[in-house]
């Protein structure tokens, strides 16, 4: 009897990686049905997101390189905008330079010029403090010489005219002696 029992078990003893015929039948049909449901309603929702996703990629992209060329744009704008203005700055810089230069020039002519009046001036004032003193001096030098010669002679010599004549002979005699000396 147990005999039988272990023949009996040996012979219900299938194969283990084949299930039983019934089971193979129910999970093929389920296996189908889920299949199906895949294939109908979910593989069309992931290849919608799928190609959503591709699509967004692809336009972030086509994005990303249309903002790089714009980029590339303004920084050669602002490139040229700086070589420009550094061009301006450097000629202004020159053009104050050079007027600069000319408003030194010209202060120093007009330097000059002031200083050429003031010795001029100084000159022209030298020249007639020495002939006023010349004047007096031949004044003061005719009034001694005439008292002198008064007192010399022992007659007085109040004549004007006479008086004028003998102080510009002597004046006109001590002038040419310093010439002559000279």
């Amino acid at each position: 009897m147990i005999a039988n029992l272990v023949q009996l078990a040996a012979e219900e003893e299938q194969n283990p990686l084949l299930p039983p015929g019934p089971e193979l039948l129910v999970g093929t049909i389920a296996f189908a049905i889920v299949f199906f449901f895949f294939w109908k309603k979910l593989l069309p929702n992931i290849n919608r997101v799928l190609e959503e996703r591709r699509a967004a990629i692809e336009g972030g992209i086509e994005e990303a390189e249309t903002m790089k060329v714009e980029a590339q744009s303004v920084l050669e704008q602002y490139k040229a905008q700086l070589a420009e203005a550094r061009h301006e700055a450097a000629r202004l810089r020159q053009e104050a330079q050079e007027q600069g230069a000319a408003l030194i020039a010209e202060m120093r002519a007009e330097g000059q010029r002031q200083r050429e009046e003031i010795i001029a001036a100084g000159h022209a004032q030298i020249e007639a403090d020495r002939k006023a003193a010349a004047g007096a001096l031949r004044q003061d030098v005719g009034k001694l010489a005439t008292d002198l010669a008064g007192k010399l002679v022992g007659e007085s010599l109040e004549d004007h005219a006479r008086q004028s004549r003998v102080i510009d002979r002597f004046l006109d005699e001590l002038e040419e002696k310093a010439e002559a000396g000279r």
